[in-house]
């Protein structure tokens, strides 16, 4: 298998973790997002929505969007609960990081971080500070009541969050006010097998 993936990229990092929890290799081609590479004929014949991360197989199939490929990495695996209700609930919060949560906090660290806050985008990135503390409250309520978002063990849910939240000052966001956030960042970033964020993206096409 290889993966096409900028390695800044908090969707791209989410498949770095979870390979790595799960002791698996595969090909990586680092892909500069501001490169333009993902808007060249030969990446958009991959992938025609012209984003990374993408998953290529041997077999010529391939599959975007982050949690999709997190799906497929970790089908069989204690990542995806087997009760329906639980998986149903894994699902519901991988909803809410890519439409409350990813909307926010990662625009506004690609804004600040990335292109270095030019002035055409500082409104905008202004406006996203709300509603990403709304999304952050949202998570610190819920695990004021549970050590993960999956219960009692880690979860693809845990890696779809943990991705953009554990770099949300990148983004502007003061992580100060959310101690049940901070406690889980830390239990993560404790585990035998976790891989840290590269922040600098090594080779790029």
């Amino acid at each position: 298998m290889r993966v096409y993936g900028d390695s800044r990229s908090g969707n791209c990092y989410k498949l770095q973790l979870l390979l790595h929890h799960l002791g698996r290799t595969v090909e990586w081609v680092e892909v500069d997002v501001l490169s333009g590479y993902t808007r060249s004929d030969e990446f958009l014949a991959l992938n025609p929505t012209g984003q990374v991360p993408l998953l290529a197989l041997d077999d010529g199939r391939t599959l975007s969007q982050s949690n999709a490929i997190l799906h497929y990495l970790a089908a069989g695996t204690p990542w995806v609960p087997a009760d329906p209700w639980e998986h149903a609930k894994m699902l519901e919060w991988q909803n809410f990081e890519q439409y409350s949560h990813e909307p926010n906090i990662a625009v506004a660290r690609f804004i600040q971080t990335f292109l270095k806050m030019p002035a055409a985008r500082r409104a905008e990135h202004a406006a996203l500070q709300d509603a990403g503390h709304r999304a952050l409250a949202v998570m610190q309520k819920h695990l004021h009541g549970t050590p993960y978002f999956g219960g009692q063990e880690m979860t693809l849910a845990d890696i779809s969050l943990y991705a953009y939240t554990h770099v949300a000052d990148e983004g502007g966001f003061d992580l100060g006010a959310y101690p049940a956030i901070q406690r889980w960042l830390a239990d993560m970033s404790a585990h035998p097998r976790h891989l840290p964020m590269q922040r600098t993206a090594a080779k790029p096409r």
